[in-house]
């Protein structure tokens, strides 16, 4: 990693936030009511408008509950700019991925963004299931990536799993974890393996409710009420699989399977892929273990 070339860790003022979907819209409203300056970025105009619209409606809500007052909403949707070119990120101090699980995708933004962001930026992903050193590797600043794993919906869940690559530099690392906190948040970190901590106990989870569906041992709505009302879970696995997406728990449980080298514990069930395939992907689809429309 070198010494004198290495610039110092400087302080967080501007963040520019890569997508402006539900994750990347959720984030840049919650790092500009923690008074960041804020550019959101996507490919088109409309995405970031709907992302900006979206961020409008939000912080309405929050007035309206009174958590915030109006003042304070118009502040800090002033706060966030947009642009639909990766170029606007070359002066912030955090960049935080908001864009599609797609390995090759996170790999070559990645690499622009190391081209396109100041030598001492720090270079966040928000991936669930993709692993930051190999999205380290795309770059020439592995010290300064790191995985900034955001739950939804961001503006209410209290967590951000923190991810430290190999060569995350604790400096890095208190640095993200602060700017974290001042947005809200609790910061709490783990290290680069597959699934994190969060999705390597959940999905399987989810898979092992999905197989006792599968196996006949109970219906969905048995299965869920056990698990809340017998564990304290507050939604039961298969509705939590319908409001995740079905592709995405196949897709994550694709990853553990890949990364444990074929552990059979981590195989996803066979009527998980056939619904996939089917198309019944949850609420998102309108049909999963429970009917939407």
């Amino acid at each position: 990693m070198g010494g004198a070339l290495v610039a110092p860790v400087m302080g967080i003022e501007k963040i520019a936030v890569l997508g402006a979907g539900q994750m990347g819209n959720g984030i840049a409203q919650v790092a500009a009511c923690a008074g960041y300056d804020v550019v959101m970025i996507d490919i088109k105009q409309e995405y970031v408008d709907k992302g900006l619209a979206a961020i409008e409606n939000s912080l309405a809500r929050v007035v309206k509950k009174e958590r915030m007052t109006a003042d304070d909403a118009a502040a800090a949707l002033a706060r966030v700019g947009v642009a639909t070119e990766k170029s606007a990120a070359a002066d912030a101090d955090l960049v935080v991925e908001a864009i599609p699980e797609i390995p090759d995708l996170k790999f070559s933004t990645f690499a622009e963004l190391d081209e396109i962001c100041k030598p001492e930026a720090i270079l966040a992903s928000n991936t669930s299931s993709i692993s930051i050193n190999a999205i380290a590797e795309a770059t020439n600043r592995p010290e300064r990536v790191i995985g900034m794993h955001f739950m939804n919906p961001v503006p209410v869940m209290k967590l951000v799993e923190i991810i430290n690559g190999s060569d995350t530099t604790s400096e890095v690392t208190a640095a993200v974890v602060e700017a974290s906190e001042r947005m809200g948040k609790t910061a709490l970190a783990c290290n680069d393996s597959p699934g994190f901590v969060s999705n390597r106990i959940l999905c399987p989870m989810i898979n092992e409710a999905i197989l006792t569906l599968e196996e006949g041992v109970a219906e969905p709505a048995a299965i869920d009420g056990i698990m809340k009302l017998g564990m304290n879970h507050p939604i039961g696995p298969l509705a939590l699989a319908d409001l995740i997406g079905l592709d995405t728990v196949l897709h994550i449980m694709k990853v553990l399977h890949e990364g444990f080298e074929g552990d059979p514990k981590y195989a996803p069930s066979e009527l998980l892929k056939s619904m996939v395939a089917e198309g019944k992907l949850g609420r998102k689809s309108g049909q999963g273990f429970y009917n939407y429309s």
